[in-house]
């Protein structure tokens, strides 16, 4: 009897370990359990997401992202979830652009939420699937206020802190959410169906675990609806402080790291090294060439102002034109002002790279090559992105997606030097500021 009862049991353990193995056949770790190799943090502190005892454990702080360094197309993933905290948020992001959506911490993606203890009519917390920042999706069932959000068709999660488990299945833009065992949400014709996958830090403690996938075969999607590849990108900003940048300690309480945003107030008390440096905000470090993508928007109230008009040679005046004026800023490329590229009202627009457009001493060609091609700028309180490149002494710059420098040499340029955020005494914020180094 024993000897029988043995079998019994040996076989029923066999039984289990080949049923794990035909359930794992395919998959690959996504998450090694030691270290975060295959991961890139985007917008968020270098401690905001860790490896600890076999999990990712994200702080929550700041609000923002880490990626995969591997594109996605078809597939299957899998993972487990628990929030530390009741109410808390999360996500997971799935064919997901490399880089935050502009005036935002998140990616264009379609978001799979990670949410604890919240419900209403519009949102839930128990697999709600939705698209996010210009990404698009038919949720599988209307939503009531009519968003490209799939509500779940029952309630399926444990509340915190106990572990929930995902099964997200991607195929040619159709997605399906199973939550612990079945599948409750989804929706078809995604676009983009080819990107990245995202971990979402929100404002509370969340740990992930056995994270594995399964690729699929292609379906070879066409290039618009696949998000791009972008790779060597840094965050200069971590959300939480101000490492990366000389802390002067006239800075403070003004100079603000506001969770994703960078608030500043227009009063900054430091000196810097000169005149010239007083109140600005300095990187750390030197740069040579390289790319940086910098959010900004007005936060000061408008007011009416009046100033010359820049001619098309580049002097200035006589006549004068009338705007609506809310500040003035600017960012400086390698550490001085003739280089700073310039945010502020004027009808001629952000982008000006003032210092060589008034020095009547530079080529004609220089002098209008930084005279902005057209007004790029939001309305006043909306984000705006520069996307500066600078390569040698020629250096490029695209505002809100649209080229209003376009690569206009700078005689006598340094070779290097840092990177600052303008004082001009007025309130302004910044976000997403992300540099990457050229050869």
């Amino acid at each position: 009897m024993r000897i029988q009862i043995r079998c019994v049991a040996l076989v029923a353990t066999l039984l289990s370990v080949i049923t794990v193995n035909a359930d794992e056949e395919g998959f690959s770790p996504l998450f090694n359990r030691k270290d975060l190799s295959g991961w890139v943090p985007v917008n968020v502190a270098p401690n905001t997401f860790t490896a600890q005892d076999g999990m990712i454990v994200s702080t929550g702080k700041p609000t923002g992202v880490m990626r995969t360094a591997k594109q996605y197309e078809n597939f299957i993933l899998e993972l487990e979830w628990r929030h530390m905290q009741p109410k808390g948020n999360a996500g997971v992001f799935v064919w997901s652009h490399p880089l935050t959506a502009q005036g935002t911490p998140f990616a264009k993606s379609i978001e799979v939420q990670v949410l604890d203890g919240h419900e209403t009519a519009n949102y839930t917390s128990h697999g709600d699937v939705f698209s996010i920042h210009g990404a698009r999706m038919k949720p599988d069932r209307p939503h009531p206020a009519g968003a490209e959000r799939c509500l779940p068709s029952e309630k399926r999660s444990k509340p915190s802190p106990e572990w929930n488990h995902y099964r997200v299945e991607c195929r040619d833009g159709v997605l399906k959410l199973a939550v612990n065992g079945k599948v409750v949400s989804g929706g078809s014709e995604c676009r983009p169906r080819k990107g990245y996958i995202c971990l979402e830090s929100e404002g509370s403690e969340c740990h992930f675990r056995n994270l594995k996938i399964k690729e699929l075969p292609s379906s070879n999607p066409p290039a618009d609806e696949v998000q791009p590849e972008i790779d060597g990108f840094r965050s200069l900003y971590t959300g939480l402080d101000l490492a990366n940048w000389v802390n002067d300690s006239g800075h403070v309480g003004h100079w603000q790291p506001q969770d994703w945003v960078l608030n500043y107030d227009g009063k900054s008390e430091a000196k810097g090294a000169g005149p010239a440096d007083a109140g600005h905000l300095w990187t750390d470090k030197e740069f040579g060439d390289f790319e940086l993508i910098c959010d900004w928007k007005w936060t000061g109230k408008p007011k009416p102002s009046k100033r010359p008009v820049i001619q098309p040679n580049g002097d200035e005046g006589p006549e004068e034109e009338e705007f609506s004026d809310a500040g003035d800023s600017g960012i400086y490329l390698r550490g001085n002002d003739k280089s700073q590229i310039n945010m502020w009202c004027r009808p001629i627009g952000s982008g000006e790279i003032r210092g060589y457009r008034f020095d009547k001493s530079m080529p004609s060609e220089v002098r209008t090559g930084c005279i902005p091609k057209k007004k790029a700028d939001k309305p006043i309180g909306q984000w705006n992105r520069f996307h500066i490149t600078l390569k040698g002494d020629r250096t490029t710059v695209v505002l809100n997606g649209e080229t209003v420098i376009d690569n206009v040499q700078l005689p006598g340029i340094p070779a290097r030097g840092r990177i600052a955020l303008q004082h001009h005494g007025d309130p302004i914020q910044f976000a997403s500021i992300l540099i990457r180094e050229l050869k």
